[in-house]
């Protein structure tokens, strides 16, 4: 197995939210509860693709820990519960590539330049270190992220990216192995993050978006979640998060897909009496008119116990015994295990659910390219293993486990200007007894009678004239 020295890492980047001025929480179009506002803010700039804020680095880099070195060659569970390889012969004969000419943006902790991504890695912008353009991971969660999207494995390895022709663009937004310097004050230039907390907030998160807008992309996965207490409101960092996907999707036509968040001891699960009355707010999954949300499952087929529940999960996927690429520098090799805490842990999060559906958009948008974002981001959960709950959709796996083979063969109703299919009320209880009609059986017993005193009368005839006869 291969193992990574990670100090700090986390399945989940969390993000500290920026703090703004405080708005009145109202319900959305549909009038429900958890429904964030419709957006009155304006987008964000993209800060021409770095922060302006000084962070320093404050541990070491992932490494690579050559004392549990060894080849892996298997084929993730994951990869073979998706028929991830089936849905890729299908893509290549319907459009002569697996995901070709198609962009996803990971917004991260940066991607390494591995060898097995067959396009290099493209520089999106830096958030965190400018000069470092996206294509430093400290933190080992970007590439592996984006391995799964699109790694492009030799033969005799089991691993493949859900669509090695697409190209990574890499957005480095967050890290826990970098801090704010002393020259800082102790806060960055939204007064929302205490010195040692790390780098990245909603509004840099938000100014990530509008740069892969604006480069632009096709598709955007955001590996990373804001999580706080519902409190009835909505922050400044997480308006002009809401307003720059509502941008991405809408203006842009981007296929905007979030992880659905971990649960922790700063992030409860949201097990309330009324699932559509969370606890616990989870950004960017809760803007989930314009964000494809993923939940994980393990190998069980069920969610998986650390994974957020909500009214705004949109479908789930493998998040569990992750393999993907080593995310050390100058290494071809891939990695199934981290350090987290002074532990040796196994990969695994919705941070590692969210690409594999990025990956399947990847492939529905190469074979689909007159679908907009919003068409896209439907057929993926029309074409999911819905659950069995009123619906067809849940707060633990929303509308089901994605189908990669479904999303790219099936018809969808929609899509043809068929409406959906409503829910009919079946009647209960048997049907009313029916009336006997008794005309035919007193016609039929009418005409046996009819016959046999027909026969009666012969033989009484015939009978009576053989005794009659002379001797």
């Amino acid at each position: 197995m291969r193992t990574l020295g990670v100090p700090g890492r986390t399945a989940t980047v969390l993000l500290v939210a920026a703090m703004g001025a405080l708005s009145p929480l109202t319900a959305a179009a549909q009038g429900e509860s958890w429904a964030p506002p419709s957006s009155s803010a304006s987008p964000p700039d993209d800060g021409g693709g770095q922060s302006g804020i000084n962070y320093t680095p404050k541990t070491q880099c992932v490494s690579r820990d050559l004392n549990n070195d060894v080849k892996l060659q298997e084929k993730p569970w994951g990869q073979q519960y998706l028929q991830i390889e089936q849905a890729q012969k299908l893509a290549r004969a319907a459009t002569g590539s697996v995901g070709g000419g198609i962009k996803v943006a990971v917004i991260d902790t940066g991607v390494t330049q591995h060898p097995y991504f067959q396009f290099g890695v493209e520089s999106g912008g830096d958030y965190v270190d400018a000069s470092k353009h996206g294509l430093e991971d400290c933190d080992g969660h970007g590439t592996e992220v984006a391995g799964i999207i699109a790694a492009k494995t030799p033969d005799d390895i089991g691993f493949k990216g859900v669509a090695p022709d697409a190209k990574i663009v890499s957005i480095r937004q967050s890290s826990q192995n970098y801090s704010l310097d002393n020259q800082s004050g102790g806060q960055d230039n939204n007064g929302s993050r205490q010195q040692g907390q790390g780098a990245g907030n909603t509004t840099t998160l938000a100014q990530a978006v509008m740069r892969a807008a604006n480069i632009p992309v096709d598709v955007i996965n955001m590996s990373v979640d804001n999580c706080r207490p519902a409190d009835g409101r909505i922050n400044g960092g997480e308006a002009q998060l809401q307003a720059a996907i509502h941008y991405a999707v809408t203006v842009k036509n981007i296929v905007v897909v979030a992880a659905a968040g971990n649960v922790s001891n700063t992030c409860p699960q949201n097990d309330q009496a009324d699932p559509d009355k969370p606890r616990s707010i989870v950004s960017p999954p809760w803007f989930s008119d314009d964000v494809l949300s993923v939940a994980a499952i393990d190998e069980t087929g069920g969610v998986a116990p650390f994974s957020m529940h909500g009214p705004w999960v949109s479908v789930a996927a493998p998040g569990t015994k992750i393999t993907s690429l080593d995310p050390s520098k100058g290494t071809d090799q891939l990695a199934n295990q981290v350090f987290d805490g002074g532990q040796l842990q196994a990969i695994q999060g919705t941070s590692f659910a969210a690409p594999y559906v990025a990956g399947v958009a990847a492939l529905v948008r190469a074979q689909f390219p007159k679908l907009t974002a919003h068409q896209v981001m439907d057929r993926i959960k029309a074409t999911a293993q819905h659950p069995g709950a009123p619906g067809g959709r849940d707060n633990y796996i929303g509308y089901g486990v994605v189908n990669p083979i479904a999303a790219l063969t099936a018809i969808v109703p929609a899509e043809e200007g068929v409406p959906a299919a409503k829910a009919k009320q079946l009647p209960s209880g048997l049907p009313p007894a029916s009336h006997k009609n008794w005309t035919p059986m007193i016609v039929a017993l009418a005409g046996t009678g009819g016959g046999l005193l027909v026969l009666l009368i012969t033989l009484f005839v015939v009978h009576t004239i053989r005794r009659k006869r002379p001797a």
